[in-house]
């Protein structure tokens, strides 16, 4: 080992401004905490070229003292602590005394201020940490930071710094959660001479909310306010139906200050279970609000993470204060029959009961003029059986569809002459539509229905589990024939083979591996469709970073997406099939993974991003497929011996022999 040496006071300012100011989102941090630690009501930021090259930080707070403006550059100088027992209860935001000492080391800085007891403000410039003048200026009470040239004197840290782009995004992101935490601060956020953000600082988060994610996402939301064992929670949580695919939209703050808290991530999502779907994440924005003492903010140089002294009534006070708000916003109603019992009610019940009531009124004076049964005492009861009036069934509400209708949730509307061969015409009640092939059938049976009614029947609706139509085969070879038999729980295709097989395939699986192929190898080409309005998506501004700089990703994909601004991209076309929630739950998700894995090679990109794409763009399990739909599916995976698998490494189909069937009947 070497000699040991005591480092220059300039290469020593160097080496601790690296723990501090890391890039220009650093420097942005820093400076507008200071100005709310010292009471500003509007905080003006301006940068240029992601902030490398200008940045300027404004605002109207208490300003600094002319004698003491010197002092605030040296290490270690601050106005929040003066003793120990201070950092017991540390109440602001910046308190370490590094930040101006860090950022005047690797840059030209340039300070002007005035305080309301002073007269004159002052003007300090300082470059690389050494002082070039100091003098009067005139300005109003508060405090303005200029800052050019970060890194000038450190070129090595300098080639880290990201594009412009992406500097400037990093910044806006700063300034997001810096609105969001102190909605009371009007904060006017200025990027390349065009402004981005203002809030309204009129002290309401749902104000600060709108203003940094939008109408659509503010309008999502559902408010928070609670309080356990001294721990007050307050914000806001998304709605169920609005959650996202990850959690980038999740936003906490301890006591003003925003954080990674895992505790209250857990308790979030915890109170979300069951309500939120498997696998998607609630949005939030929550202020939580502790004794300072029970609190520790000094466990990490940029002051992004907390230590509690107890996190259970943290984790309790979040888990309750959601549980109650998502309770609170339930709206769905039940019918509330005597007694707050809950009945569900029944309306086909219901209808055979007002036709009892109406069949009384008006079929029973009519029935001379029709034959009775002799067993019968009252022939004319439509809801018992129906009755044979000259080899034709009368109306009745329990006959099947081939003599009349058969409905559910029916509705009465009026009654319908209908005209019984030679007899009399009698007024029959009717439910509320009546479809064309019941007409038929009244034809056929020679009864007639007056023009001027216009009757309709609501059909049945009975989903058999297994359809089997007779179809041509698919595929006639020398060898084999496959023959399309059915689908099985809107699910499985059936398909006869050679007469000597059944195949089973799983049409989800299926369609999702010829589409993830068809991406592979086509790179979207073909397979994007204009969408009639572009889609617009919010996004963090970190997630929007990501997606801005791949935008050849989304592309090959099948996306068509461009830069909207200010956190908001717009999808102009998307893969087919694909509906517009799936688009914007797709884009998210896309995006939350390539910022989660930005140092992966393009081709684990583009693998997982397939894979994604294609689950969402194929033909879900339980939905309706038309024949075509299922047939086109079965001779894909038929005529391409590659596609056995789905890309998730599910297979796509089996195959049960027909012995195995016989051996089950006892046939062999």
């Amino acid at each position: 080992m070497g000699r040991i040496n005591v480092l220059d006071k300039h290469i020593a300012e160097l080496i601790a401004a690296g723990e501090v100011v890391e890039r220009p989102s650093s420097v942005i941090k820093e400076l507008v905490e200071n100005s709310i630690d010292a009471g500003a009501t509007a905080i003006t930021v301006e940068i240029k070229n992601g902030g490398t090259t200008f940045m300027r930080v404004s605002d109207n707070g208490c300003g600094i003292l002319r004698e003491d403006i010197k002092v605030a550059f040296l290490r270690h100088a601050t106005s929040k602590v003066k003793d120990a027992n201070d950092l017991d209860s540390i109440s602001t935001l910046g308190f370490r005394g590094e930040a101006l000492a860090s950022i005047s080391a690797v840059s030209h800085l340039e300070l002007i201020t005035k305080s309301e007891s002073e007269d004159v403000g002052t003007r300090y410039v300082i470059e690389g940490g050494e002082e070039v003048s100091f003098d009067d200026a005139g300005c109003p009470d508060g405090t303005t930071f200029i800052i050019r040239d970060l890194f000038y004197n450190i070129p090595a840290r300098m080639k880290f710094l990201k594009t412009d782009v992406g500097e400037g995004n990093a910044v806006s992101n700063v300034i997001d959660k810096i609105a969001l935490s102190h909605p009371e601060v009007s904060i006017t956020y200025i990027k390349d001479s065009k402004q981005m953000l203002k809030t309204s600082g009129d002290g309401k988060l749902l104000s600060a909310i709108y203003s940094v994610y939008g109408r659509d996402f503010s309008s999502g939301l559902i408010e928070v306010d609670y309080e356990l064992n001294g721990v007050s929670v307050t914000g806001f949580i998304s709605k169920p139906q609005n959650a996202r695919p990850n959690r980038n939209m999740q936003n906490f703050f301890i006591n003003g200050r925003f954080v990674k808290c895992r505790t209250a991530m857990a308790a979030v999502e915890e109170a979300c279970k069951g309500s939120v779907m498997v696998g998607k994440f609630p949005s939030c924005v929550l202020n939580i609000q502790i004794n300072f003492e029970a609190v520790d903010v000094n466990v990490h140089p940029a002051k992004i993470e907390v230590r509690f002294v107890n996190e259970r009534p943290v984790f309790d006070a979040v888990y309750h204060a959601v549980k109650s708000a998502l309770n609170a916003s339930d709206t769905r109603k039940n019918a509330v029959l005597g007694n707050n019992i809950t009945k569900k009610v029944n309306p086909f019940e219901l209808a055979q009961k007002v036709f009892r009531e109406r069949d009384a009124q008006r079929i029973k004076p009519k029935i001379d003029t029709i034959k009775r049964p002799e067993t019968k005492s009252n022939p004319f009861d439509l809801l018992d059986e129906p009755v044979v009036v000259n080899d034709v069934k009368p109306i009745s509400f329990n006959s099947k569809v081939s003599d009349f209708v058969c409905a559910e949730d029916v509705y009465l509307k009026d009654t319908v002459k209908v005209q019984l061969t030679s007899e009399k015409s009698i007024d029959i009640p009717v439910v509320n539509t009546i479809s064309d092939d019941v007409v038929e059938v009244l034809k056929e049976k020679s009864i007639e229905i007056e023009p001027e009614k216009t009757v309709v029947s609501v059909e049945k609706k009975t989903e058999p589990q297994v359809v089997i139509k007779d179809v041509k085969p698919l595929v006639e070879q020398d060898e084999d024939v496959f023959r399309f038999v059915g689908e099985a729980f809107k699910t499985y295709i059936i398909i006869e083979k050679n007469e000597k097989e059944l195949v089973l395939i799983d049409k989800h699986a299926a369609h999702e591996r010829i589409i993830f192929e068809k991406l592979k190898n086509e790179k979207g080409s073909g397979f994007s469709q204009m969408l009639l309005c572009p889609l617009s998506v919010t996004l963090n501004k970190i997630d929007y970073d990501s997606v801005i700089n791949n935008l050849e990703v989304f592309s090959d994909c099948g996306f068509d997406v461009e830069d909207f601004g200010n956190g908001v991209v717009l999808v102009r076309s998307a893969p087919q099939y694909l509906e517009n929630v799936d688009i914007e739950q797709t884009v998210i998700e896309m995006a939350g993974y390539l910022t989660d894995n930005k140092k992966s090679i393009r081709s684990e990109q583009m693998e997982w991003i397939y894979h994604n794409v294609a689950c969402r763009a194929a033909i879900k399990a339980g939905n309706i497929s038309t024949q075509r739909e299922l047939i086109d599916i079965a001779k894909k995976v038929e005529e391409d011996s590659s596609l056995r698998y789905c890309p998730h490494g599910r297979p796509l189909c089996i195959v049960i022999k027909k012995y195995e069937i016989e051996k089950q009947f006892g046939r062999v």
